[in-house]
């Protein structure tokens, strides 16, 4: 399994992204889909999650704001995020949990948001 994590960038407070993570070696829809990040100095903190059966899940600190989402199609996992502010800035990290319990991480794809 690979993640392929694109999608960062720096962008002004109030703007928008959408982050994506491009799946090989497995089908996106069969897996838990899960979004963590980092910011500098601290430890990685997860954000959000989607189950196979299309439930999410937010952390508070991001609840309607960012949406995660995925394209069957495409075998990609996204994460659309609005409204940012400084302290969402970090690296981005993609995460699947196959049925039997392994988790892969995409490489991770940096977000700056400026004040």
């Amino acid at each position: 399994v690979q993640l392929q994590a694109s999608g960062g960038g720096l962008v002004q407070a109030g703007g928008s992204l959408r982050l994506s993570c491009a799946a090989s070696g497995t089908i996106v829809s069969n897996n838990i889909l899960a979004w963590y990040r980092q910011a500098p100095g601290n430890e990685r903190e997860w954000v959000a999650t989607m189950t196979t059966s299309g439930t999410t899940n937010y952390a508070d600190s991001v609840k309607g704001r960012f949406t995660i989402s995925r394209d069957g199609a495409k075998n990609t996992l996204y994460l659309q995020v609005n409204l940012l502010k400084p302290e969402d800035t970090g690296v981005y990290y993609c995460k699947l949990i196959k049925p039997t319990g392994n988790a892969y991480w995409g490489h991770g794809t940096l977000v700056t948001v400026s004040s």
